[in-house]
């Protein structure tokens, strides 16, 4: 991971450290926008995988489809 995608998983990470537990399993899809977001990252970099991430979000809505997402290669 670089360290720029770094940086922006930080966010992530206190999301999953604090919030998640808290929220519970209700995503629609699958795998979770948490970790999607770290794989995206992972894959892609801060900027693509940013870009990937804000997308994923702006889909996961109550009238969204959900299932099987997976980050593109």
């Amino acid at each position: 991971m670089s360290p720029l995608a770094f940086v922006v998983s930080l966010p992530v990470r206190v999301y999953r450290l604090i919030f998640s537990p808290w929220v519970g399993h209700n995503c629609r899809y699958h795998p979770t926008c948490s970790a999607y977001a770290m794989e995206a990252l992972e894959k892609h970099g801060a900027l693509r995988g940013g870009w990937l991430t804000l997308r994923r979000l702006l889909r996961c809505h109550p009238w969204g489809r959900g299932g099987i997402d997976n980050v593109p290669d």
